[in-house]
């Protein structure tokens, strides 16, 4: 009787396993379907992590002057929530239509780019704060134009230098751009950035200017002409710093900080203490003190300051490898795409996203002389975070289309 016990209890048992088998295989089938077939998973992830992190980020950072300023802690707050939506939205549009259309109309983008850049001069559409024009907006909805032109750029560059006779395994191959395409493509940089520098915005300028330059040379170009066409922009830098005196103090206060530490030294000084009280775990969410109101532009330009305050260095090193790890996954979607248009998007999105973060965080350590420059996905500004973001459909877009022709062939 035992034996007979226990051989019932051993079927019993198998089919529990079985049961649980089948269900898991069942699970396994349903998050196969539901799961987009061509997505990037771990780029997408990672990106709606750090946005959403940015959106908590900007919170923390801007709660007590938002209500010292506005009576709302969730000014900021709400308004960088509702640059999160939009940058889904455009995230999703820009997956969802094909990317090869952007070649099509490159010549209106670079056009609407233009306009909005123009608008800012314009009374009543235009807002400046600060000294500078950089804004547009009309009732209660607000932009800057230079987010929109600098993803225009990319564009731009991107078309004109994939027109070029595919290889003879059909392939996307970086090619040594005609003369035509590369003048093209260097009066569009040089206008926007002239247009950026009169706003006056000198970090957008540098930003916009030290992309294309690299995506001149990812492009093919060889380096002795990009040195030919380096040596103008040497001589007209130190002019452009000179042109403006705050330029020349912010320089000075670069130097040496505590001989200003109320005027111009006083923001780098505040930055570096915020990154010193961090320490190498911070002191938790929410709980900066630098953020009440020692910190200038803590909720923007800044904000990386705060964010190695409160989770100190080894969080400082996990943001920025997090940053890192999405540049690498779109330079990677770049280098396995079979359309020359698409490679050169990615590696001009990707190029984009590490210059400007770059440069964000040498200020903010104090590695170069300061000027305001957001942190993408992260700062506080809502036409910044959805431009950025739809710049991610796009990549997430061109990785769809090489999957499906990795599939064809392979077919």
């Amino acid at each position: 009787m035992l034996k007979i016990d226990a051989k019932i209890k051993k079927v019993r048992l198998s089919k529990k396993s079985a049961a649980r088998e089948f269900n898991y295989e069942k699970t396994g089938d349903f998050f196969a379907r539901v799961k987009p077939k061509y997505m990037n998973l771990p780029l997408l992830i990672a990106v709606l992590v750090m946005a959403t992190f940015g959106v908590m980020m900007v919170y923390s950072a801007s709660n007590y002057n938002a209500t010292v300023y506005f009576g709302n802690p969730f000014h900021f707050f709400t308004r960088q929530l509702i640059g999160l939506v939009m940058g889904i939205v455009a995230l999703t549009l820009a997956y969802m239509v094909d990317f090869r259309m952007l070649k099509k109309h490159a010549w209106a983008i670079v056009g609407i780019a233009v306009v909005l850049l123009l608008l800012v001069f314009v009374p009543g559409i235009g807002i400046s704060r600060l000294g500078a024009s950089r804004w547009i907006g009309v009732g209660g909805f607000q932009m800057q134009p230079s987010e929109v032109a600098k993803f225009a750029f990319i564009i731009f560059a991107a078309a004109m230098f994939s027109r070029q006779k595919p290889d003879v395994n059909h392939q996307a191959s970086v090619q040594q751009p005609k003369i035509k395409q590369l003048a093209l493509v260097l009066l569009v940089g040089g206008g926007f950035c002239a247009l950026i520098l009169t706003q006056p915005n000198l970090s957008i300028t540098l930003t916009l200017g030290t992309t294309m330059f690299i995506m001149l040379f990812l492009c093919g170009v060889k380096l002795k002409h990009m040195f030919v066409l380096i040596l103008p922009v040497l001589v007209l830098f130190p002019i452009m710093l000179i042109a403006e005196p705050y330029r020349i103090r912010r320089l000075v206060a670069f130097v040496d900080p505590w001989a200003t530490p109320r005027a111009e030294g006083f923001q780098l000084i505040q930055s570096l203490f915020s990154l010193g009280n961090g320490g190498l775990f911070g002191r938790g969410f929410l709980n900066s003190t630098q953020k009440y109101m020692f910190l200038p532009f803590s909720e923007s330009d800044f904000i990386f300051s705060i964010i190695a305050e409160e989770f100190g260095l080894i969080g400082a090193l996990m943001f920025v490898s997090l940053l890192g790890f999405i540049i690498w996954r779109i330079f990677k979607v770049g280098i396995e795409s079979k359309d020359t248009f698409g490679k050169y998007l990615c590696y001009g999105i990707a190029t984009l996203i590490f210059v400007q973060s770059s440069i964000n965080l040498a200020v903010v350590t104090g590695s170069i002389p300061p000027t305001g420059l957001p942190l993408p996905f992260i700062s506080f500004g809502g036409t910044s975070l959805a431009v950025f973001m739809g710049g991610i459909g796009i990549a997430l877009n061109v990785h769809k289309h090489n999957m499906k022709a990795s599939h064809t062939l392979a077919a």
